[in-house]
């Protein structure tokens, strides 16, 4: 089979280098705009498990990717100057550009054809391929050429988040909630490296036009950003890398195929940055595809079944993405609650976490969130 992958983002990637790994004989080229070092973001983050979910089926890709990953067991919220840990809410992180080039290195490995710096402007270049695999992300090509047929639809959140990284280095995951005269403001920030972190800032729209961050330059924005968090930083600066203001946006397509064209990662679906979970999806999306390829003889039937057994599992967690994002969009308000009732409220906002899980994951946290409430200082 003859297959044309758009996009070099970490999805588009593993599927090409798996599909190429198991099927030697498949002709498998990978179409990208960029070059191969560029990138635009800083930091991917994973949940508990990191790549475990690879381990089963890609143990070499996990044992490649792990020792670069930079990983720690708890988070940390500081809410105006005060500060609360949860126990045992682990995470792992790896720098998006030493991801990418790990991916590509494999994918070359297993004898996939990789053309970056390559823009496909038409589908009709790509005539004569078996199946192209969109993973061209938010803007993809492929689904634009197709959108009716997709069902596409896309909404955006009304916060604004600019995307930094830091020189500064932080112990946990963290997130920093700070209040000034003009509005409220979020950190999200980790550490990816030993010696860098990602640090993106949000804040509400009524924030935002309080600052007048329509009218600023991204140098003057950045400035202003290091201004609030001044004291998170710690002397240290801000990095800019195409660090603009943007909603985000929510991308949904009730049709997952169409013709030979099947979608994966962004271009089928977002996730929001608060539940960490778009590379994985991304990848998750590229496993499912080349196991319903594998299960069907027919192409059409392994679309189908592809779209059938993974729609449901990603519903899910773009359900738990939007509740977590609605706990954003409203955080000026959780800000007045006491930083235990926060950290709480912050940690079940999801909805897929309840006490009983929370007890048996932060033993620590509720012990002090229920010695808390006995002592009447909770609702």
């Amino acid at each position: 089979m003859r297959i044309a992958v758009l996009g070099g983002g970490p999805g588009g990637l593993y599927f090409a280098y798996l599909w190429k790994r198991r099927h030697p004989d498949a002709d498998v080229e990978l179409f990208e705009q960029n070059p191969a070092d560029a990138t635009w973001g800083f930091g991917v983050v994973f949940s508990e498990q990191a790549l475990e979910f690879l381990r089963a089926d890609d143990p070499d890709t996990v044992d490649a990717i792990a020792p670069r990953m930079e990983s720690w067991r708890n988070i940390t919220l500081n809410l105006c100057g005060q500060s609360v840990e949860i126990d045992g809410v682990g995470f792992s992180a790896i720098g998006r550009l030493e991801l990418l080039r790990l991916l590509q290195a494999r994918a070359e490995s297993a004898g996939v054809v990789a053309r970056y710096g390559t823009q496909v402007q038409s589908l009709d270049q790509l005539a004569g391929y078996d199946l192209i695999v969109a993973a061209d992300g938010l803007n993809s090509l492929a689904r634009r050429t197709y959108e009716g047929d997709f069902g596409f639809s896309i909404s955006y959140s009304s916060n604004k988040f600019a995307w930094y990284g830091t020189s500064k280095t932080f112990p946990t995951l963290s997130q920093t909630f700070v209040a000034t005269e003009r509005g409220c403001f979020n950190a999200h920030h980790y550490r990816y490296s030993p010696d860098t972190s990602t640090f993106l800032v949000e804040c509400d729209r009524a924030t935002w036009q309080a600052y007048g961050f329509a009218e600023t330059s991204i140098e003057e924005s950045k400035a202003i950003c290091e201004q609030v968090f001044a004291a998170t930083l710690d002397g240290h600066t801000l990095i800019s890398n195409r660090s603009v203001w943007r909603n985000f946006p929510w991308v949904w397509n009730e049709h997952w195929w169409h013709r030979n064209v099947v979608l994966i990662g962004d271009a089928l679906h977002t996730a929001h940055f608060s539940i960490g979970s778009g590379t994985r999806l991304a990848i998750e999306d590229a496993i499912a595809l080349v196991k319903a390829l594998e299960a069907e003889s027919r192409l059409p039937d392994g679309l189908a079944r592809y779209q059938a057994e993974r729609q449901p599992i990603v519903k899910k967690l773009v359900t738990a993405a939007r509740t977590s994002a609605d706990w954003y969009e409203k955080f000026p308000e959780h800000m007045s609650l006491d930083p235990m009732d926060f950290a709480y409220s912050y940690i079940t906002r999801s909805g897929r976490i309840d006490d009983t899980r929370l007890r048996a994951m932060a033993p620590q946290f509720m012990a002090r969130y229920a010695a808390r409430r006995a002592d009447g200082g909770g609702a």
